[in-house]
């Protein structure tokens, strides 16, 4: 990884200070458990963790036994001071696990909890294992992702089992039993280079027939050679021009998989989408990239990692108790180390993590540096600057024709948004 630029006569200070600081600062960060690993009973075609259990020098296979379960549970619990500890759990797939981990999930939490202090619990899932959900303990609110990419034909275009049959059927039912058991859930959508064409279809599918409250949409994007390259560590110089040939997916020289989203279609896609919120939905549903913009013109922090100045609270732990950057970032370059051997807080405001979390915003190209939508932008994820700028400069987010249009889109109404929310301050706030 290509190391920000320090001064040394600041470093100490900039970089080491949430160290020592730690003990009278608050600390707040996120984890995302892999309790099962990259182990699915799906093969989803742009799945981007399958390769894993594969990658020299990762975490490989396995399930995450009790004593590291109980290690991590506490010593998460004990790291975090606010007075809100969440859990999500996520993979591969967790609730391979079954049920029985779950409530032995929520008895630990029960047993290590600190007064004063909430927890709660989200599960991400394909949505095909699951069964009586209601009878997951209380102690911990639940709530749920569901990953469905929109009506059965979208759907069912890249979400397969291992034999290659449809999915479609089993997450619907599994939507409708999360309903009737009173279990809040969002849609979990990745916009790929095969849905980014149909926003409205899959936007009005997840709201009207699914009834979705809370959407979130992915842009799947992921270098060729993504099982065993770490991001960074690929050769800046030998980078596509954005706007070139090869910075499109379906090239024989594109920079990216063949799944992945055009930059294009999709930033039309979230205009699309922006469009109809506005329209219909504005104070009744709640869709992760149109908050955030707002929120970020009412002068607030980012709700979504991508489009904060800068990252690295949000961790991963792997099923073997090994504390990763991110959970894009699963690769031995990125490893923190493991709970068996350190304090997840300790990891986490390390001047390793740290640094990672200030490269976000201090690698920037000047091209990025320039644009009048650097703000709502801050370069998307890092993992995703795989293209060259105009100018030769690499580190240009591959998404940025697309995000470019969808800010010259959609900004002006967030500001009048804003604006309206600030001089009415009392009125009821919408849902987001």
């Amino acid at each position: 990884m290509t190391e920000p630029t320090i001064d040394p006569h600041v470093a100490i200070d900039k970089y080491h200070a949430p160290q020592w600081l730690g003990a009278r600062a608050k600390r707040r960060f996120h984890v995302m458990v892999k309790p099962a690993g990259s182990a699915c009973n799906l093969d989803c075609s742009y799945c981007f963790y399958l390769s894993k259990q594969t990658l020299p020098g990762g975490p490989g296979g396995g399930h995450m036994d009790d004593e590291v379960l109980e290690r991590f549970i506490r010593d998460y619990i004990a790291s975090v001071t606010v007075d809100e500890v969440v859990f999500s759990w996520q993979g591969g797939e967790p609730t391979l696990l079954g049920l029985e981990f779950f409530h032995k999930v929520v008895a630990l939490q029960r047993k290590h909890a600190k007064a004063g202090q909430r927890i709660e619990n989200d599960l991400q899932t394909n949505g095909t294992l699951l069964d009586e959900v209601g009878a997951i303990p209380e102690a911990a609110p639940l709530s749920g992702g569901l990953s469905i990419d929109g009506p059965r034909d979208v759907h069912d275009r890249c979400r397969l089992t291992k034999r290659g049959a449809p999915t479609f059927d089993a997450v619907y039912a599994a939507a409708k039993m999360l309903r009737r058991f009173g279990v809040a859930f969002n849609t979990l959508t990745c916009v790929h280079r095969f849905n980014a064409s149909r926003p409205l279809d899959v936007y009005r599918f997840l709201r009207r027939e699914l009834g979705s409250t809370y959407l979130q949409f992915i842009p799947t994007v992921e270098i060729k050679g993504f099982e065993t390259t770490a991001p960074h560590t690929w050769d800046a110089a030998r980078l596509p021009i954005v706007g070139s040939p090869q910075s499109h997916p379906g090239h024989p020289d594109s920079v990216v998989t063949d799944w992945s989203v055009d930059a294009d279609d999709y930033g039309r896609f979230l205009c699309k989408v922006w469009d109809e919120w506005l329209a219909r939905d504005y104070g009744k549903v709640l869709v992760g990239f149109c908050e955030t913009l707002v929120v970020q013109h009412l002068g607030m922090p980012a709700q979504v990692c991508v489009h904060a100045e800068n990252c690295g609270k949000g961790v991963a732990i792997e099923h073997d108790g090994s504390v990763y950057a991110c959970d894009h970032y699963v690769y031995p370059e990125f490893r923190l180390g493991n709970v068996g051997e350190r304090s997840l807080g300790d990891m986490v405001f390390s001047p390793t993590q740290v640094k990672f979390a200030y490269a976000k915003s201090e690698t920037l190209p000047a091209h990025c540096r320039r644009c009048a939508y650097l703000t709502d932008c801050w370069g998307e994820c890092p993992k995703n600057r795989l293209l060259r700028t105009p100018e030769g400069e690499p580190g240009l987010n591959y998404l940025c024709p697309g995000l470019k249009r969808f800010f010259a889109h959609a900004v002006p109404a967030a500001e009048k948004l804003a604006a309206q929310l600030r001089a009415a301050p009392a009125a009821p706030r919408p849902r987001w």
